[in-house]
């Protein structure tokens, strides 16, 4: 007869998603997750395999999230332009707001393991495809209502901008500086004109 799970897999996995993004993959052992769980080893290599399998079904799950909600805001009805400068500017306040210094899982990853795990590097591209997308999308709709030149290249803008966005990640982990941050966001905007 086939024993029961004796905890939530669900919660387990958020628990390990919020380890692994304070501490990145490498500084994480294993221990380190037995003990954050409360779940035994033998369960957790039941349940979700091992360390790195349990990394990247933690991504998996930061990015689905994280995702979807970026998605949604840039694809409300209506001006487009406000929501594509909302996302900049909550980016720049974003990182300057990390207190823990956690940045962004999907940008860690891509810095920590990203070259050297094709897995992880999937998971980090297709993070970037959506927004990159959802930028496009919305910049598109932006230069069909007006609200950007004829001109302007929806697509080379979102990729800009998704560049900028993923180096104030970068840099409100490692220093925050708000000067140097704010400045981005302001000339990522001015762009836009």
């Amino acid at each position: 007869m086939a024993r029961t799970k004796e905890f939530d897999p669900d919660a387990a996995l958020q628990k390990a998603l919020e380890l692994f993004w304070e501490r990145g993959y490498e500084a994480t052992s294993m221990a380190d997750l037995v003990a954050h769980l409360g779940v035994a080893r033998a369960s957790v290599y039941a349940t979700f395999g091992g360390k790195r399998d349990l990394y990247l079904k933690a991504l998996e799950r930061y990015r689905r999230s994280r995702d979807a909600v970026l998605v949604e805001a840039l694809s409300q009805p209506g001006p487009a332009l406000p929501a594509v400068r909302a996302l900049v500017e909550a980016y720049a306040e974003e990182s300057l707001r990390d207190e823990r210094r956690r940045g962004c899982m999907v940008v860690n990853a891509a810095v920590e393991i990203g070259a050297r795990d094709p897995q992880a590097a999937c998971r980090v591209e297709a993070s970037w495809d959506t927004l990159e997308t959802a930028l496009t999308s919305a910049l598109t709709r932006a230069r069909a209502q007006g609200e950007i030149p004829d001109g302007k290249d929806p697509r080379a803008l979102a990729r800009f901008l998704l560049v900028v966005l993923q180096g104030m990640r970068v840099l409100g982990r490692a220093h925050p500086e708000p000067g140097r941050l704010r400045d981005a966001a302001e000339q990522a905007l001015a762009a836009l004109a």
